[in-house]
């Protein structure tokens, strides 16, 4: 028996799959919803965002957490810019700037850098800050956190496939 023709069943199901704009608009509109209260999304949106809760400061902190490393090769460098890491301390939400330099030439690579609140667990504050990482340092304008001494380390990788790191302190007071 030969198959339908093309009128006869490929025409019925064109009539069922009719494009409907009232539906395209809604679909269209889910998405945006979806992608505005993406929590990404929302921390590109507002410069203030919670960088380290008040459960996780009352975590005990992390013993072993000096990461010092010599060696030949130039590794790259994190550099504290903001708050400053002399004896003061901020206020919250406080300006959390680090600086990143990379040597001979090599660039730092955003997708290669995971900073770590150091308690016990370790706590990857990465994706907070995702949206505030460029090649040439972490730049949060207001960064929420209890009062309290804040151990940080900051993992970077350069276009040579070098890695460095660099551990902080933010203290901030009430």
């Amino acid at each position: 028996m030969p198959p339908p023709s093309g009128d006869d069943r490929g025409g019925r199901l064109m009539r069922k799959a009719r494009w409907n704009p009232s539906l395209c608009v809604t679909i269209i509109a889910i998405g945006f919803v979806a992608i505005l209260t993406s929590p990404t999304f929302a921390q590109a949106s507002s410069d203030k965002i919670v960088l380290i809760t008040e459960k996780e400061a009352a975590f005990p902190v992390a013993s072993g957490t000096d990461m010092t490393f010599r060696g030949i090769t130039r590794v790259p460098k994190v550099v504290l810019v903001s708050p400053p890491g002399d004896d003061s301390s901020a206020h919250s939400p406080a300006h959390v700037q680090f600086r990143f330099e990379a040597h001979g030439g090599a660039k730092i690579d955003p997708r290669y850098v995971k900073i770590t609140y150091l308690k016990n667990p370790p706590v990857d504050l990465t994706e907070r800050v995702k949206s505030f990482i460029g090649p040439n340092g972490i730049d949060v304008p207001a960064a929420e956190m209890p009062a309290g001494n804040h151990p940080i380390r900051v993992e970077v990788k350069d276009s040579e496939g070098r890695s460095g790191s660099a551990s902080f302190t933010l203290k901030i007071s009430q």
